[in-house]
């Protein structure tokens, strides 16, 4: 079903609610603290979701099943103090290689930039931090839903924009975004498939390189970081996002601190410029850390 641009955002909260009526308080207090910006550029996603097929409904579908689908990794997390699955091989096939699912993961988080506090403040962190006047090449790996890759080449002055992701899905959904948006003529982009520890097309130095939410997807973030720092340039800018002690349908790496986070970077040569956190509404970080509470965690590392 189309709805008129002016009305959807709110038809989407509303199909949301009607199905998840536990969402209608968080969602309505939440969307009040949206800027003009940012709802413009909600809306603008969600008119392209629609001429890209995915309408409202599918829409509202993709979001509950997020929320729903965390919200049972929650539980069992609580319940067992682990997350329920360790290895990669474990969550592939029904995740990442399975094109229904994988679209409706990566519809439904891409809404959660906007709906969700706590992704809504690692989104504009990322708008604050990334350099707006750099030149040369800028990497991202795990594009996903395309839009902090899209809000890359909007915002920042690299000469060249790549990205690798280990999802056929994630990355035609990038490649429809970013062939559909408005973006400066002269960035020149390009999307490969691919395991980003192995793929040898990815060669240095990079200027610039972001990775959200991967760590806790995979067995060895510690080779990821190690990665990055042998792919960026001496001064470059490092853009790293992961969670902790946040259950998902498809994390399997647990980081249970944020110092343990920043250990491990640091570790694999990566010094930590700046960071955000979020915590656990009305809980300190310590609180929410020792209850065991979900826990966003961006970081501006360097080599």
């Amino acid at each position: 079903m189309t709805v008129h641009s002016n009305d959807l955002i709110a038809e989407l909260v509303a199909r949301i609610v009607t199905s998840n009526p536990m969402q209608r308080t968080m969602l309505h207090s939440s969307l009040s603290d949206l800027r003009s910006d940012e709802r413009e550029q909600l809306l603008r996603y969600l008119e392209y979701c629609e001429d890209s097929g995915f309408d409202i409904d599918q829409l509202a579908g993709a979001y509950n099943t997020i929320t729903l689908d965390t919200l049972r990794e929650q539980v069992y997390f609580q319940r067992n103090g682990k997350y329920r699955y360790s290895r990669f091989d474990e969550v592939a096939g029904n995740v990442y290689h399975n094109p229904s699912y994988m679209q409706k993961y990566m519809y439904g988080l891409a809404i959660t930039a906007y709906f969700w506090a706590n992704h809504r403040e690692i989104y504009r962190y990322f708008e604050r931090v990334i350099p707006r006047h750099r030149s040369g090449r800028y990497l991202e790996v795990g594009p996903g839903h395309g839009l902090f890759f899209l809000r890359a080449m909007a915002l920042s002055q690299y000469d060249s924009y790549e990205g690798v992701d280990i999802s056929d899905t994630s990355l035609e959904m990038t490649r429809t975004l970013l062939s559909r948006q408005e973006h400066r003529g002269n960035n020149l982009w390009t999307l490969q498939h691919g395991d980003f520890l192995s793929a040898s097309e990815l060669v240095g130095p990079y200027d610039a390189v972001v990775m959200g939410e991967v760590l806790e997807h995979v067995e060895r973030p510690d080779l990821f970081l190690t990665r990055i720092r042998n792919l960026v340039r001496p001064g470059g800018f490092v853009f790293v996002t992961t969670a902790v002690n946040a259950p998902a349908v498809d994390h399997i790496y647990l980081f249970r601190t944020v110092a343990e986070v920043e250990r491990m970077a640091t570790t694999c040569g990566l010094n930590v410029v700046d960071k955000l956190v979020t915590g656990y509404p009305g809980c300190s970080i310590h609180e929410t850390e020792r209850r065991r509470l979900p826990i966003n965690l961006a970081l501006v590392l360097s080599a």
